[in-house]
């Protein structure tokens, strides 16, 4: 599968329509080569046309350059992120499918809409020759529920060159007589009645920061699922982290929610999600320790790799085994249900955060006097719900609120480098409790330990400074 960034602008223009002179217009110095192209797209989308209406579109098109299967989805900033497979076909590719699977659930993907469009394609080129982008004039016949429309549009890409070139063509083309674009694609326009008389389930509108927060933690899930089924390192994580803090929030407003069941499964996705993370994690702390340690250690770099490899990728088939199962499915439909409801009795949440903190900072006095692991590890994830508490207070709190989540968050990470010490020592001593080279790392990953914990007085104290709670 090949993923690129498309950063596009589309306009609407009349029949009579011709492009503007744009040599001289943002660095544009020849604007020669142009290539006619005609492209047949079939769109699919579920019958209640699911994927439109969460800014994805999903095609199978003929001619032109890059023939094939697309499936678009939205990308940072302006650009939106384009996922291509070579072929044709009447079935959807798995591999998009489970792309969309979050959105789609079980709903069948079905052709939706034809479109046939006549372009012709103009480089716009520098003095070197390099392409800074590609102005495409389009005659488009879309047909669509058996009724066809005809119409006339431009598309400039950005290829080569910097957005701010879109800028310079977007006025000379206005000055022609171009318009925005009615819709935000090709097929949107061909199916802007059916999506009018198709809506969605309807989000009860709400003001509650408990709902909102949760919203925001089901839509990161569903945003940072497709790259998580590739494993993407970074997905998986935010993924795992938005599962957190929904779960956290639930537990927190436990009595408001009352939905133990769905916090026993949001851990069961984090654990699906960890089991990537974590040995990715582990991954990079180890081998930083043995390149740190000198050449000698080559060998142990190996085994140590060898090992956790194994376990990312034996983590990234779980992964993608669980996020096609049902039960996976069942979760996020429960997830929806859950905080799309638009009221919800809870307690004041700056009081409620305030009790989760204190609880938090009990249980961290009781496991520093103890010294037992368990019991700062716990600590630590006290620490983690009360974080996630303070987080949602946050946009009505201000910088008091925001400080407080900086000092806990300092304060967690503290607890986690000592207990990642504690996880590292544990796998050193299962690849090599025989071995001298183990035996050194496993001792000072001992010392990293013992260092991180007695640094956590010291941003315990900092975290409870009265300046720093004054959001209480």
């Amino acid at each position: 599968m090949e993923i690129a960034t498309e950063t596009e602008r589309k306009y609407d223009v009349p029949e009579t329509f011709e492009l503007p002179d744009l040599v001289g217009v943002g660095g544009i110095a020849g604007v020669d080569g142009a290539e006619t192209h005609d492209l047949d797209a079939t769109y699919f989308d579920t019958e209640d046309l699911r994927l439109m209406r969460n800014r994805r579109t999903l095609r199978q098109r003929s001619g032109g350059n890059d023939a094939g299967w697309h499936l678009k989805t939205p990308g940072d900033g302006s650009g939106r992120t384009e996922h291509r497979l070579r072929g044709s076909g009447a079935e959807v590719p798995g591999e998009l499918t489970a792309l969309v699977r979050s959105i789609v659930r079980r709903s069948p993907l079905g052709p939706v809409a034809r479109l046939r469009t006549h372009r012709v394609e103009t480089p716009l080129r520098d003095a070197a020759g390099r392409t800074l982008a590609l102005v495409a004039q389009d005659r488009v016949t879309a047909e669509s529920d058996g009724a066809e429309t005809v119409w006339q549009e431009v598309e400039v890409e950005l290829v080569d060159g910097d957005a701010a070139i879109l800028d310079e063509v977007e006025r000379r083309l206005f000055d022609a007589g171009a318009r925005p674009a009615e819709g935000p694609s090709k097929v949107a326009r061909a199916l802007a009645a059916r999506l009018a008389a198709t809506k969605g389930k309807k989000i009860r509108e709400t003001t509650n920061p408990v709902l909102l927060y949760a919203r925001e933690q089901r839509d990161a899930i569903l945003g940072h699922d497709p790259a998580a089924r590739r494993g993407e390192p970074r997905a998986v994580h935010q993924m795992r982290v938005a599962t957190r803090r929904l779960r956290s929030t639930l537990k927190t407003y436990r009595k408001a929610f009352g939905e133990q069941e769905l916090r026993d499964e949001l851990r069961w996705l984090a654990g699906v999600l960890g089991a990537v993370r974590d040995p990715q994690v582990l991954e990079e702390k180890l081998l930083s320790l043995v390149e740190e340690a000198g050449p000698e250690f080559a060998h142990t770099a190996q085994r140590v790799r060898a090992h956790l490899e194994h376990r990312i990728e034996t983590g990234r088939a779980e992964l993608a085994e669980a996020l096609e199962s049902d039960r996976y499915l069942d979760l996020l439909d429960r997830i929806d249900e859950l905080v799309d409801r638009g009221s919800l009795k809870t307690p004041d949440p700056v009081r409620r955060a305030g009790k989760v903190l204190a609880k938090a900072d009990a249980k961290l006095d009781a496991a520093l006097a103890s010294g037992v692991e368990e019991e700062i590890h716990e600590s630590r994830k006290g620490f983690k719900q009360a974080r996630y508490a303070v987080e949602l207070i946050a946009p009505s709190s201000g910088k008091p609120a925001k400080r407080l989540v900086k000092a806990l968050t300092d304060l967690q990470d503290g607890l986690g480098d000592y207990q990642d010490s504690n996880i590292a020592r544990g796998v050193l001593r299962e690849l090599g409790s025989d071995s001298f080279h183990f035996g050194v790392l496993y001792g000072r990953q001992e010392r990293v330990g013992r260092e991180a914990l007695a640094g956590v007085p010291a941003l315990a104290k900092a975290a409870r400074r009265r300046k720093v709670r004054r959001v209480f």
